[in-house]
């Protein structure tokens, strides 16, 4: 769904306009002289590409994870 930005603004804006299109890969909508514009990429972006990192995450095969001896790190509290 592209963002509609009214046309009074993009006068100003247009270069900041055109960089968030392509950082984001969402396309902007414009309206003048009633007829509809779209400025979008021309590439097409995955949408895990447009994922926030978190590296707070494991990242890697988890297949892994299955294989830890967690054993020495486990005490019960009884």
């Amino acid at each position: 769904m592209p963002h509609q930005v009214p046309y009074t603004n993009i006068k100003e804006d247009i270069l900041q306009l055109l960089d968030k299109v392509l950082s984001t890969g969402v396309p902007v909508e414009i309206e003048r002289k009633g007829k509809r514009l779209v400025i979008s990429p021309a590439e097409k972006r995955r949408k895990l590409d447009c994922l926030e990192k978190h590296p707070e995450f494991i990242v890697g095969n988890p297949d892994d994870l299955v294989h830890i001896d967690w054993s020495s790190e486990w005490s019960p509290k009884l």
